[in-house]
């Protein structure tokens, strides 16, 4: 685990606080169009804002310490929106993989793409194997891109690949545990997040990661995502280090209480 660092909780310049990051951080980037209604702006100027701060806050976050970062970019619900706003979501999933890969890779980052990649044009799967290929060696960073994803789809597909497993003689039916279950989920082999944020004001998980969430912690903000800057992610870390996580356990007794 990377050393704590030291931050201000408050306006006392004396009043300091070791705040040890979170290990795996997903964000759900939410408020890029009403972002830019707000500011009398077509949408499309608020999406591209919010492909810019995905950036900024990913270079945050590996300055601060975080060892996985997890985005969600595209569900599996955003093919209903409007088909302009759709092909603009794609072109600038391939403005990223074409301009920002080798930036990615001299900063040490890992890119990965989780979610059902089949709908997708053939030239941006292309984009993605290469991107993914490129940062393998990579370990500073591990972010992972939830692209055409759903928790539904995702535990979906893991419960058909783990039937079939069983129908080749692979797996005893038996000795499923929910160990083995996860080892077929999209991020098998991460570490389940510790905190999530969502931007935008909502209050809702909207189909994401639902299997690895089980003891995640929440921390949902009315920001817009092109207005999540380095500031407010030192704001959500700082709920996050304040909460006692108990894992259904009882809070630990004071020292020398019974």
């Amino acid at each position: 685990m990377p050393e704590p660092r030291l931050k201000l909780i408050d306006s006392s310049p004396t009043r300091v606080a070791l705040e040890p990051p979170p290990r795996h951080l997903a964000i759900v980037m939410d408020g890029n169009h009403r972002w830019a209604r707000a500011r009398h702006l077509p949408g499309a100027a608020g999406h591209r804002a919010g492909a810019k701060n995905l950036k900024t806050v990913a270079q945050a976050c590996a300055d601060r310490g975080v060892e996985f970062l997890t985005l969600f970019a595209f569900s599996t619900e955003n093919w209903q929106r409007p088909r302009r706003e759709v092909r603009l979501l794609l072109d600038l999933m391939r403005g990223v993989l074409t301009d920002d890969v080798h930036e990615l890779n001299s900063k040490h980052v890992r890119l990965r793409f989780v979610g059902e990649r089949s709908r997708f044009p053939a030239d941006l799967q292309h984009l993605m194997d290469r991107a993914e290929n490129a940062t393998a060696a990579n370990g500073r960073l591990h972010l992972t891109i939830a692209v055409n994803f759903g928790g539904r789809w995702d535990i979906g597909q893991a419960a058909r690949a783990l039937a079939r497993a069983v129908r080749d003689g692979g797996v005893d039916p038996d000795e499923i545990t929910e160990e083995h279950f996860g080892r077929f989920l999209s991020l098998a082999g991460l570490p389940p997040p510790d905190l999530c944020i969502r931007t935008g004001g909502e209050r809702r998980l909207s189909n994401f990661l639902l299997w690895d969430f089980a003891y995640t912690e929440f921390y949902f903000c009315d920001d817009h995502w092109p207005d999540f800057d380095e500031e407010r992610l030192g704001r959500a870390f700082a709920d996050f280090a304040s909460r006692q996580r108990r894992y259904g356990r009882r809070m630990q007794e004071r020292a020398g209480a019974s």
